[in-house]
């Protein structure tokens, strides 16, 4: 038995060594296609997209002295006193009591700012949130609209299930921008976070009502003989299970909400795919900056996905998944 584990071992830590090796050649043919490219890459650009350095400048009003009285700083000329928007914080140029001519460089600070790419993120972070709570709120009610006894309520959750699976998301972004936020003056940040909100509550709908069906029925028919009413069995019996066995494709929707969220830059939400675009008009390198923009997007899924699978794994030790 010994033997066989090594035996599994090795072989498993070969084929990790082929894999590698598979993606260093992809990774080298990548790379002798890009040094092929008639392409300047500008990649000592890139820190800048997330941290800069912001310099002001002040510059002299007037003709006149540099003054100081209780650390606040002047040019006074002959007609009158300026004040400067500076503090000695500020590396000064001049010496108080020193002639400046207007428009003279009297000082300047250099401070850090977050770039582009970091407020994007902060954007596409919120819109995503905001999405995937309103997605579990309208999935679990229309879910339990679908099973329910009453023929209305599974007829409103089928017409809505079939109408917004059946229509791309980039087009219910933009009906929701364009008609209902302009009816109800809602501000475009709310729009798409409806229109993601309500584009993946369908599909979370139907993943709740099937993890909810797999149930065995006996379990709620034993709740109703214990005295447990059926809205009380179905949230503390019911549905925890249905979470437990859904979770690996709850986990895959909320990955496809956060990279879906980056339809929203059509309704010119500054999220991190309308940033990238921003950035490649200004500076003219596509590739450098899609790489990091898709890097990104990457890092936010990879992390999502991680933390399902520790999820995942602490329900299995507790036996909770089946």
């Amino acid at each position: 038995m010994a033997k066989r584990n090594q035996t599994l071992a090795q072989n498993k830590n070969v084929g990790h060594l082929i894999a590698l090796l598979f993606y260093v050649v992809i990774g080298y043919l990548l790379y002798l296609a890009a040094a092929n490219m008639n392409y300047v890459w500008k990649w000592n650009t890139i820190p800048s997209y997330f941290l800069y350095d912001e310099t002001k400048n002040v510059e002299s009003p007037v003709n006149g002295i540099l003054e100081k009285v209780d650390n606040i700083y002047y040019v006074k000329s002959k007609d009158e006193q300026i004040k400067l928007n500076m503090d000695d914080s500020f590396k000064i140029s001049y010496k108080v009591g020193e002639e400046v001519y207007e428009g003279d460089n009297i000082a300047s600070k250099t401070s850090k700012k977050i770039g582009p790419v970091l407020n994007g993120l902060w954007v596409t972070l919120k819109i995503s949130f905001f999405a995937a709570i309103l997605t579990f709120f309208i999935g679990i009610i229309v879910a339990l609209m679908k099973l329910s006894s009453y023929q209305f309520l599974k007829d409103i959750a089928t017409v809505y299930i079939t109408i917004v699976r059946g229509t791309p998301l980039l087009v219910q972004i933009f009906l929701f921008y364009f008609i209902v936020a302009n009816i109800f003056e809602l501000d475009r940040f709310v729009a798409g976070v409806l229109a993601l909100g309500i584009f993946f509550g369908a599909y979370m709908a139907e993943i709740l009502r099937g993890a909810i069906q797999s149930i065995d029925k006996g379990q709620l028919e034993a709740a109703n003989s214990l005295g447990i009413s059926k809205i009380q069995a179905m949230r503390y019996i019911i549905l925890p299970q249905a979470f437990k066995r859904a979770l690996p494709t709850l986990v895959g929707e909320m990955i496809a909400l956060v990279k879906d969220s980056s339809l929203v830059s059509v309704i010119s939400i500054t999220d991190l795919t309308k940033v990238g675009k921003e950035i490649v008009a200004n500076t003219f390198s596509p590739f450098e900056t899609w790489i990091v923009v898709a890097l990104v997007y990457l890092s936010i899924t990879s992390i999502l996905s991680f933390i399902g699978h520790r999820i995942e794994k602490r329900m299995a030790l507790k036996g909770g998944l089946s």
